[in-house]
């Protein structure tokens, strides 16, 4: 029996040397799998491309589980022989990392933004985004995702930024990308639009308004925001709505509303709902996406009355200048004092916030940049739009997603997609390639020669770079080899939260610029919560550091943890118990293989001609289990497989084989000590084989130490089937 395994098994000791033998190896490269012979040069592809983490700080419990999830179906397709390819690779995240930045700058150096020069700012950026991206590298090592370094990617690095320039310029070129006003989420505090996917909502008390604008006007309206009805140019109400039919069409002027004069028409939509409030909606077109479409069918003029500071745009001097909670107070007492309110009741309500900075949205009308979703342009002979793209890939079935349910919730969501604003009025990002000179435009992946034009100072959202993920990692425009190796990508795990922004965005930009889904299966996965199913949070309190738990437990632990027992879109509550028990089932593993390598120290290494009646059962019993839990990783259900592996390996060959294995291996039979000595030997390899995606270092590091034949590393050992 090897020395090592007298002491108990110590991960700390294992794990730093157990990767560093895998880089070493370079197997989490295909081309050298190719190369060295574990891998034949015509086996088919699998690859995945790692949902990079932004580089705002570090990793946290759902990366873990994440990484987790991608490793094992990565590890167990490359033992399957197949040229196995995932890449890593992190998202400037500019939303997330300037506001990081700017909050640390104001903190250390008593500096804001506006006090360095764009350039300057930049560099603050860059030096905080490398310095985040080190550690989280190193995170990502620790949790033993078996990722090929060698094709790292960022998405602002200069090849994805060469990608995002192509990109934009060939979805202008076919009249895709527009710049026009529309409402867009402002965010006053961060002074940029931000995409939906960026916004919290929070609840909190409301008070629900019923009121008239004048004595003469015959309709009450209800809101939450009467400070905005000083921006109103109509009266929506339902058009079956009998309450209203012999106002639909006439125009009020009212002289004084709280210092404003309005012109009030009276129209019809039939979204309007007639069961809330007065069942009449007051159109505030500049300050609501729903009030602006309804000016537009109608023709309304559209009034902005609320600026970028969130501060009122208005002539009255009992409004101008003052914030909108002031002029809230101001409007409800006017409306008191002038007998107009009618009611007034508590309600609760979802108010949306700026997650990185805490401010609350305004929607204002702004010139933002958008890819127009219903445009059509012709695509092999067919008029096609965008929308058309993303609702293809899953009718047709060119993507799987599960669990299948997701797809009628993606379904529902492009139907009703509107037009995507792209622009962001942020320094850090990808500039938007156009610029401006005189009365001219001018688009184009590379600077303008002349002199004299100035660039769009805007960046572009952050989903535009990670919507070209699956395929500028893999060298587009500028290299085809590996875009034609691994292109689709086979499978991406991405959790629920992100379906519409990231996987929506995905299926765009891989259908109009290469022509293919981006992926073929799409395992969406649920949250990790905490064990009162809360969400891991700073304001809560309750994060818990998934490097604590390896460097209390080990990797392995806290993988099995996160995965067994928890299926595709469900959220799970971490438990550290969880994790303690898997660090004993480590340890078990490790006696384990300490008493089947004394007990076979005598033996030969060779298969016996004749096995015991009850090893031949053994093994059988251990082949369908094989395939059984093979089955399981054909179709994605890891969390049963691992805890197949787990109950076989403690409650059958730990309790029951090894247990009677005793008696067998004191027998003066040879035949009979032989055949239990093979058995053993036989059902502790395939155990380890089986175990490695979802317990790689240990599994490795036993694996090194067991006298084989043509061993190779564990990692490209071929699957038991």
């Amino acid at each position: 029996m090897k020395p090592v395994f007298l002491s108990p098994y110590n991960p700390g000791n294992t794990e730093k040397k157990i990767y560093e033998l895998w880089e070493q190896s370079g197997f989490f490269n295909p081309d050298v799998c190719v190369e060295k012979g574990v891998t034949k040069k015509d086996a088919p592809y699998f690859s995945i491309v790692l949902p990079p983490p932004n580089v705002t700080g570090t990793l946290h419990m759902g990366h873990a589980f994440e990484d987790t999830l991608q490793d094992i179906v990565v590890r167990y397709n490359r033992m399957r022989g197949k040229k196995t390819l995932w890449i890593p690779g992190t998202d400037h995240a500019p939303i997330a990392t300037e506001s990081k930045v700017a909050k640390l700058l104001e903190k250390e150096e008593g500096k804001r933004k506006q006090d360095f020069t764009r350039e300057e700012f930049i560099k603050k950026v860059e030096k905080f985004a490398q310095n985040s991206h080190d550690t989280i590298v190193s995170q990502v090592r620790r949790m033993g995702a078996s990722l090929d370094w060698s094709r790292e990617a960022f998405t602002f690095d200069e090849k994805r930024n060469f990608a995002v320039r192509t990109a934009f310029k060939r979805m202008y070129d076919d009249g895709l990308i527009y710049r026009g006003n529309k409402i867009i989420n402002w965010d006053p505090k961060g002074q940029t639009t931000i995409s939906d996917d960026e916004i919290v909502y929070e609840e909190r008390k409301a008070t629900l308004y019923t009121f008239t604008y004048s004595h003469d006007f015959p309709i009450a309206i209800s809101t939450t925001r009467p400070e905005t009805k000083v921006g109103d140019t109509a009266v929506a109400v339902h058009p079956d709505d009998i309450r209203y039919k012999k106002f639909v069409g006439k125009t009020f002027e009212i002289d004084d509303f709280v210092g404003e004069k309005l012109s009030i028409k009276v129209v019809t939509d039939k979204n309007v709902d007639p069961e809330f409030g007065t069942g009449a909606l007051g159109v505030t077109p500049s300050h609501s996406a729903i009030d602006w479409e309804i000016a537009e069918k109608n023709n309304l003029p559209k009034k902005q009355v609320i600026n970028e500071y969130a501060k009122m745009s208005v002539a009255s001097p009992l409004l101008a200048g003052k914030k909108t909670a002031e002029a809230r107070e101001i409007v409800v007492q006017w409306l008191r004092d002038n007998n107009l309110m009618t009611e007034e009741e508590e309600i609760d309500q979802n108010i949306s916030i700026a997650e990185r900075t805490g401010g609350v949205i305004e929607p204002l009308p702004k010139l933002q940049w958008f890819v127009n979703v219903n445009k059509e342009f012709e695509r092999n002979t067919e008029m096609v739009t965008l929308k058309k793209l993303m609702l293809s890939v899953v009718e047709n079935k060119s993507i799987t997603i599960i669990p299948d349910r997701f797809e009628k919730i993606y379904t529902h969501w492009i139907e009703n997609l509107r037009d995507w604003c792209i622009s962001r009025q942020l320094w850090y990002g990808h500039r938007i390639p156009v610029w401006y000179k005189n009365d001219q435009t001018y688009c184009d992946i590379e600077v303008p020669k002349e002199d004299g034009w100035e660039q769009d100072p805007d960046t572009l959202d952050t989903w535009f770079s990670s919507g070209l993920w699956t395929f500028s990692t893999l060298g587009w425009p500028d290299s085809t080899e590996d875009l034609n190796g691994y292109h689709p990508m086979t499978f991406m795990a991405p959790g629920y939260e992100i379906l519409f922004f990231w996987i929506a965005r995905m299926i765009l930009m891989s259908t109009y610029l290469v022509g293919q889904v981006p992926f073929k299966t799409a395992y969406i996965h649920g949250m990790v919560r905490d064990q009162k199913g809360q969400k891991f949070s700073k304001s809560l309190g309750n994060g818990i550091d998934p490097i604590d738990m390896i460097e209390q437990f080990g990797a392995d632990a806290l993988r099995m943890a996160l995965i067994v027992g928890v299926g595709p879109g469900a959220d799970s509550k971490f438990d550290m118990q969880k994790v303690k028990a898997y660090k004993l089932f480590s340890n078990k593993i490790w006696n384990i293989t300490r008493y089947v390598l004394t007990s076979a120290e005598s033996w030969d290494g060779k298969k016996p001609k004749k096995l015991a009646e009850s090893d031949k059962n053994y093994i059988s019993e251990l082949q369908a289990l094989t395939e059984d839990v093979t089955k399981d990783m054909e179709e994605y259900r890891f969390y049963l497989a691992g805890e197949k592996l787990y109950h076989y390996v403690w409650h059958t060959f730990a309790d029951k084989i090894i247990e009677e294995s005793k008696e067998k291996l004191k027998s003066r039979d040879l035949q009979i000590k032989t055949s239990a000595q093979y058995t053993l030997r036989h059902i502790l390899e395939t155990s380890l084989k089986l175990l490695h995606p979802f317990m790689p270092f240990i599994t490795e590091e036993i694996w090194s130490h067991l006298e084989l034949s043509d061993k190779n590393l564990l990692m490209v050992t071929e699957w038991p089937v």
